[in-house]
């Protein structure tokens, strides 16, 4: 039986994720003719994906060059943990105000999973539930635009992490993602409704990210897409 094509939103997704998970390297050109193929689309659907996540700044565009997978500058990505640093303390303190105990369960299991992640070795999801940590909090915070903010910035994230952590493997699991005890340390502020407590908590680990960033990394090997995206 033929198998059914993915909707556009579950090609954008897949992507999103490839990224997330640390499995597309800035600079990674997007061939539109691999990438349908690896889909089962045609070129006419994986354009408008391209076009979305360009709009996210995580794809680049180029005339009569293509699509690649964005390459933050050292400029770019300063700014990202900058805003990053002004609006997290502000939805960490309306998560507060309004989560619920299902919500604040949701972030001790994603801890949980983040720290069994690294156990088993797994970096890539280990970092990918980092993330999904931020995004709990943005998620439930009650402000949208907010939250679409910061859902574009922790992908962005990803591509500065990938291009500028430390080259040698075990410097780099630990700058690439928010550690586990700091997120225990926030989880505990948040369970005891302190938001002062909680927003300090929250700036201060993606300082420490920025910090040890190293803006002379050698770029990673662009993966095979019809291998990573293909069912």
């Amino acid at each position: 039986m033929k198998a059914t094509p993915p909707t556009d939103q579950a090609i954008y997704e897949r992507m999103v994720s490839a990224i997330l998970d640390h499995q597309l390297p800035p600079g990674t050109k997007l061939v539109e003719d691999r990438l349908a193929a690896a889909f089962g689309v045609s070129r006419t659907r994986i354009r408008p994906v391209l076009v979305r996540l360009a709009n996210e700044k995580v794809v680049t565009l180029t005339p009569n060059r293509g699509a690649a997978i964005a390459e933050p500058s050292e400029a770019e990505a300063r700014e990202v943990f900058e805003v990053r640093r002004m609006i997290e303390p502000l939805l960490v303190e309306r998560f507060i105000a309004r989560a619920s105990a299902a919500h604040i369960q949701a972030l001790k299991t994603c801890i949980r999973d983040e720290e069994a992640a690294r156990k088993a070795g797994d970096m890539r999801r280990a970092i990918r539930l980092s993330g999904d940590f931020h995004l709990q909090i943005a998620e439930h915070a009650g402000h949208q635009t907010l939250g679409g903010i910061l859902r574009e910035l922790v992908s962005r994230t990803s591509l500065i992490l990938m291009a500028y952590s430390a080259p040698h493997a075990q410097a780099r699991e630990d700058a690439t993602a928010c550690g586990c005890q700091e997120h225990r340390a926030l989880l505990a502020a948040i369970q005891l409704r302190d938001p002062k407590e909680a927003a300090r908590l929250m700036r201060e680990p993606l300082a420490g990210l920025e910090s040890q960033l190293s803006f002379t990394s050698t770029p990673e090997a662009a993966p095979d897409l019809m291998e990573l995206f293909s069912s």
